[in-house]
């Protein structure tokens, strides 16, 4: 129990700002490709408790942190109404985009807290910011890659969809009441994890490698 509590105080910052902050940013994007349905709903806000999920963000990753699997999680989704945008396929992208784009300025956010915590050793916070760091950059990496597969709804279906010729789009598009279901049985399975940690991985080792901290 107090590994827990204690895995708990230096993910939950972390775990919270990267879920909230990946909507919010797709809220802005999509404000500035012409939709202002996150807007107008306030869900453009850098203010966790408008984007929380009780279970997605709070119960969900607690639970997987607890049984050591890949940390998964979500929040509120932030409603985009793509056919308010300026150019709905094209600009799909963009908006897509915008919220592995956060978590992947997180990440470095974090790793730069690591580098920091490294330069001032003996100071009482030197061991909280590194773990917390870490943590965080862990999650955001975690999240963006995840994020980024090309499964509906996830941003990597989005951006799929965006991409393909309006035949094939139109059709792939019609996968996405399935997207869900195609995400839990691969999680289940242990697919999704050997999908995901040779990427998270990569990742990890590329934003460690900018700031000079060794991996471990």
């Amino acid at each position: 129990m107090d590994n827990l509590l204690a895995l708990i105080s230096i993910y939950a910052l972390p775990i919270i700002f990267a879920i909230t902050l990946h909507e919010a940013a797709h809220g802005y994007a999509a404000k500035q490709f012409g939709d202002l349905t996150a807007h107008q709903m306030g869900r453009i806000s850098l203010n966790p408790l408008r984007h929380i999920d009780l279970v997605g963000t709070i119960l969900v990753p607690a639970i997987t942190l607890a049984l050591g699997g890949i940390l998964f999680g979500w929040a509120k989704p932030v409603p985009v109404n793509f056919g308010n945008l300026r150019h709905p396929k094209k600009d799909m992208l963009w908006v897509a985009l915008a919220g592995p784009a956060a978590n992947l300025a997180m990440a470095l956010f974090w790793a730069l807290s690591i580098k920091l915590s490294m330069w001032m050793p003996s100071s009482p916070l030197a061991v909280p910011m590194g773990l917390m760091g870490k943590a965080g950059v862990t999650i955001n990496v975690i999240l963006m890659v995840l994020n980024l597969l090309p499964i509906l709804p996830l941003d990597g279906g989005r951006i799929m969809v965006s991409l393909l010729p309006h035949r094939y789009a139109y059709g792939y598009s019609k996968l996405e009441p399935y997207g869900l279901i195609i995400l839990v049985f691969l999680l289940f399975t242990g697919v999704l994890g050997h999908i995901l940690w040779p990427l998270i991985s990569l990742a990890m080792r590329g934003i460690f490698a900018v700031f000079g901290i060794a991996l471990n």
